[in-house]
């Protein structure tokens, strides 16, 4: 496990807990789905250190040809979701909602940028992370981080999915929802 590809999680980690500060609407709040949805975002980053520093034992054991694997791997990871997580505040003109907020009524529809490829690329770009943490300290916590934060970014988005559905844009939505993935771009239109 290298020491610099644990600095890169982390601030994966911190990148993602900086953006209701630098990018979501003021206008809502920290209610308690928001922080459930958010709880392995903070548990995962305590989880690598504490592996790194041998209190969490590896899933893979300690010296596996795993290791320089693991680390690259990661790193690619890591990469993509800070890239990803960019490229969406890019394509962004206007802050949106935080999770689980009562006044996130939709304004208009970004289909364009990084939406022209997912529904949800930041939920995407979490994911990622995950899986990168996971890869490089594959231990149980790290794997329940993952699978939690999948079911609940996945009721997030299919909660923001069904009101969007039902706002002024419903057939745009529905129209977008069948061209482009959730969470992994999808290359073949289900209207074709």
């Amino acid at each position: 496990m290298d020491r610099g590809v644990l600095i890169l999680l982390c601030l994966n980690f911190v990148y993602i807990a900086l953006l209701p500060v630098i990018f979501f609407k003021k206008d809502g709040g920290f209610n308690w789905k928001w922080f459930f949805t958010a709880l392995p975002f903070g548990v995962c980053p305590l989880s690598l250190i504490a592996s790194y520093y041998g209190y969490l034992p590896r899933l893979t054991g300690t010296n596996t040809p795993w290791g320089s694997f693991s680390d690259t791997v990661s790193i690619v990871l890591s990469v993509a979701s800070i890239s990803l997580i960019s490229y969406t505040l890019g394509t962004h003109k206007i802050p949106i909602a935080l999770w689980h907020q009562e006044n996130d009524a939709p304004q208009s529809i970004v289909t364009f940028g990084a939406y022209k490829w997912v529904r949800h690329p930041f939920y995407a770009s979490f994911i990622i992370c995950f899986v990168a943490a996971f890869v490089y300290a594959p231990q149980i916590v790290t794997i329940a981080c993952l699978i939690y934060g999948l079911i609940c970014l996945n009721m997030t988005a299919d909660r923001e999915e069904k009101r969007l559905c039902q706002s002024d844009f419903g057939k745009e939505y529905e129209a977008y929802m069948n061209r482009t993935g959730r969470f992994l771009p999808k290359f073949v239109d289900k209207a074709s």
